[in-house]
């Protein structure tokens, strides 16, 4: 890759890990379900007059909006919100990467490499490590959540390989369109109207910060400069960079929030993305047999 794509794709994956710190605020200033519905409406509107509909079916854009915008992100900001702090979110939230090679296993035999199963046992390890230092900043109703919504993600990302090849600006756009209506009944239900009264009546610049930033910086301008390094390298040398993504997540949470890791939740850290790297990274060339069979 180009110097200056290299560059490009670290600052996708720096974007996407302050978005968790974004999160933490946006979720201090909304109710959860209502932040997400906000989210989604602002990174769909007015763009979707402008942008193509990506030429898959309905059924699979509906598919992933639900999936993806309603039940992955309800999931993780309510996580949040009931206790797992911005930086571990952005940790645990990978787990999206071993329930992805166990269902694409399940359901397009896509048999993983022994490494993958590997990675995923490690990476799971890490996980029960964390479990096992439930405080303040992380509870086991949130922790349980936040595992869901890498389980919701793992499954939109069976649905987006259904969509086959297609422009991933177009598609986040008109996907984003999919999940407020869904979003803003389930929070007029679950969070009340009241609450949402009360943010718009308190709202401030941080909360319209928050917003502007998940929606237009992590979700168009992230998912656009992904797409196009994807378009023009392939997914197999541009995904490896989201890796640094919970590297990101941790070290702003750490720098912005004060949050505090310790030394059980650090070596949690390094089995995740250990596991992270030996479930996404391909081999090296010498082992280019074993990997043939893939």
């Amino acid at each position: 890759m180009r110097p200056g794509h290299v560059l490009l794709a670290v600052l996708v994956a720096a974007v996407w890990g302050f978005n968790f710190v974004v999160i933490h605020v946006g979720i201090s200033q909304f109710p959860p379900l209502l932040f997400s519905a906000l989210r989604f409406t602002v990174a769909s509107i007015p763009l979707v007059f402008f942008v193509r509909k990506p030429d898959i079916s309905w059924r699979i854009l509906l598919s992933i909006g639900l999936v993806l915008g309603v039940v992955k992100f309800s999931l993780l900001f309510v996580g949040m919100d009931k206790g797992v702090s911005a930086g571990l979110a952005s940790l645990v939230l990978q787990s999206q990467a071993f329930f992805t090679a166990v269902l694409a296993w399940l359901v397009f035999k896509d048999k993983p490499r022994p490494i993958q199963v590997l990675g995923i046992l490690l990476a799971f390890g890490g996980i029960g490590l964390i479990a096992s230092t439930v405080d303040q900043s992380i509870t086991p109703i949130g922790l349980s959540l936040v595992l869901a919504a890498g389980f919701a993600w793992a499954v939109s990302n069976l649905l987006m390989k259904l969509a086959g090849q297609v422009d991933m600006l177009s598609l986040i756009v008109w996907v984003s369109l999919i999940p407020p209506l869904p979003l803003l009944i389930l929070s007029m239900f679950l969070e009340g109207p009241g609450a949402a009264a009360k943010a718009f009546s308190n709202l401030n610049g941080l909360g319209i910060g928050a917003i502007a930033y998940i929606a237009f910086a992590a979700t168009i301008l992230g998912f656009g400069l992904w797409g196009k390094l994807i378009r023009h390298y392939g997914a197999s040398r541009v995904a490896p960079f989201s890796l640094l993504v919970p590297v990101f997540g941790m070290s702003f949470s750490a720098l912005l929030l004060g949050e505090n890791f310790g030394p059980v939740r650090l070596i949690a850290a390094i089995l995740i993305i250990g596991g992270l790297i030996l479930t996404v990274v391909r081999l090296p060339k010498t082992f280019a047999a074993a990997n043939s069979r893939v």
